[in-house]
C-alpha cells in the first residue's frame, strides 16, 4: 500500500519537548515563539471536519514539541473521537513520542493507543549523546537520562500489552553515531521487544530560508548515504532472520505503486499549535511558514468556527507526482518513489518539483538490491 494511502488527520499538540536534541529539525522555530498548545475547540472541529469528510478514522498525534506534554490535550481529543457520533467504533489511535514519560501517560497509552512509535536512536550510548533531557524537566525523572526512562517504558508497554491491539515500534534518525552500527541496533530493538523499526537519514532542519540559500546549512549539513546503505542493507537481511522489519525511509513505496509520494500530496490535514492545516510533518506552523508555505492550505477561522481552505494549494500539492515530474518520468523508480518526500524537497529546493539527487540514486539503488516487497503492516509514521 503506498505511503500516501496512509489516510488520518493528525494534530499538532504543543511546543513544549522534554528533551533537547542536538538534530531536532524545528529547535529554532520553536525557540523563535511562546509555548503554544492546540486549542481544544480546533482540534475538536477538526475532528468533525475529517470525519464528516472521510472514510478514515485514524487519529495521530505529533509534534512540534513532544505530545505527551500536553497529557489534557490528548486525552480529551481521543476520547472526543472514539465518542464521535462519526466514529463507526473504528477509531484507530497512533503517536510518535520520544518515550520520556511518567508512569500516568504509559498507563493511559496502554489502554487508548494502536500504535505507538517511539522516536530514539538506538544503544545507551548513541541515544543520550544526541536525545539528552531539557534541564527544565530533569527534576521529574531525577538523575535518569533519556535512554533509561525510555527503554523503561518500551519494555514495559511491551510486556503488559498482551493481547490489546498495540505495536510498539522505533522510528530512528541515521546520524554518525549509528550508521555503521545497523547490524548492533537490529540485536538492540530485538531484545527490547520491538519487532517493527524505520530508519530515517538525517536531513537538514527548517528555518527562514530555503537550504540552497543558506550557504552556512550547505556547509553544516552532511551524511554519509553510501554507508548508510552498505550497513543498511546487511541489516535489513539480519532483521528478516530474525523476524524483525528493518525500514527505510527511502522504501517507503517499496509496497505498492503510486506516482505519488505522501500523504502530502492527497493532502492529508495536520492540524498546528496555531490553528492552520499543514500537508507535511516539517511544517510545524502556519504563521510564517516562509519557504514551507506552499504545504500550508487552509486555516480555523474563529468566526465561522470552520476552516478556510485555499483550493489553489490543494490543486498544486495534488498535482505533485512523479507523471508530472521532468526528472522523474524516466526513472525506473518512479512509482516506488513518487518524487521523494515533499517536505524535505521544499526545505531543501524552496520548489514543489525539486530534486534531491543523492536520494534518487539511493532509491533506485535499493530498488535494485532489495526490490518490491509485500505491503507493510505498519506504514511509516
Amino acid at each position: 500500500m503506498p505511503h500516501h494511502s496512509k489516510q488520518m488527520i493528525s494534530f499538532f499538540l504543543t511546543t513544549k519537548c522534554n528533551l533537547c536534541c542536538d538534530y531536532c529539525y524545528n529547535a529554532k522555530e520553536r525557540a523563535a515563539i511562546k509555548e503554544q498548545t492546540l486549542k481544544p475547540e480546533v482540534a475538536r472541529a477538526g475532528i468533525d471536519w475529517y470525519f464528516k469528510n472521510n472514510q478514515s478514522r485514524h487519529i495521530r498525534f505529533y509534534g512540534p514539541g513532544e505530545p505527551t506534554r500536553a497529557f489534557k490535550q490528548l486525552t480529551e481529543i481521543t476520547r472526543y473521537a472514539k465518542n464521535h457520533e462519526l466514529s463507526e467504533n473504528r477509531v484507530i489511535v497512533e503517536i510518535q513520542t520520544n518515550g520520556v514519560f511518567e508512569s500516568a501517560v504509559r498507563d493511559w497509552l496502554l489502554d487508548n493507543v494502536n500504535i505507538i512509535w517511539v522516536s530514539f536512536d538506538g544503544m545507551h550510548e548513541i541515544q543520550n549523546h544526541y536525545r539528552k533531557l531539557n534541564p527544565k524537566y530533569e527534576k521529574i525523572f531525577g538523575d535518569r537520562t533519556s535512554a533509561d526512562i525510555l527503554e523503561e517504558n518500551v519494555k514495559w508497554l511491551i510486556n503488559k500489552k498482551e493481547k490489546k491491539d498495540l505495536m510498539v515500534g522505533a522510528r530512528v534518525t541515521m546520524i554518525e553515531k549509528n550508521i555503521d552500527r545497523q547490524r548492533d541496533m537490529v540485536d538492540y530493538f530485538y531484545n527490547l521487544g520491538i519487532r517493527y523499526v524505520w530508519t530515517n537519514p538525517l536531513f537538514p532542519t527548517v528555518d527562514k530560508k530555503a537550504v540552497c540559500e543558506d550557504n552556512d546549512k550547505l556547509a553544516d549539513y552532511s551524511f554519509d548515504m553510501e554507508s548508510y546503505l552498505d550497513n543498511y542493507i546487511d541489516a535489513y537481511y539480519y532483521a528478516k532472520e530474525k523476524g524483525l522489519f528493518w525500514g527505510s525511509f527511502l522504501c517507503v513505496n517499496f509496497d505498492g505503486e503510486s506516482p505519488y509520494h505522501c500523504r502530502a500530496c492527497t493532502p492529508t490535514p495536520h492540524i498546528t499549535t496555531d490553528g492552520y492545516l499543514s500537508a507535511c510533518d516539517m511544517v510545524l506552523f502556519g504563521e510564517n511558514a516562509y519557504h514551507m508555505d506552499k504545504l500550508i492550505y487552509g486555516k480555523w477561522n474563529p468566526r465561522t468556527r470552520e476552516f478556510d481552505i485555499d483550493e489553489a494549494k490543494v490543486a498544486n500539492l495534488r498535482n505533485r507526482c512523479s507523471d508530472n515530474i521532468q526528472h522523474c518520468k524516466q526513472c525506473e523508480a518512479r512509482y516506488h518513489c513518487g518524487g521523494y518526500c515533499l517536505g524535505e524537497i521544499v526545505n531543501e529546493t524552496g520548489e514543489l518539483n525539486g530534486q534531491k539527487p543523492i536520494q534518487c540514486s539511493a532509491i533506485r539503488r535499493l530498488l535494485k538490491e532489495i526490490g518490491l516487497c509485500e505491503p507493510y503492516k505498519y506504514l511509516h509514521p
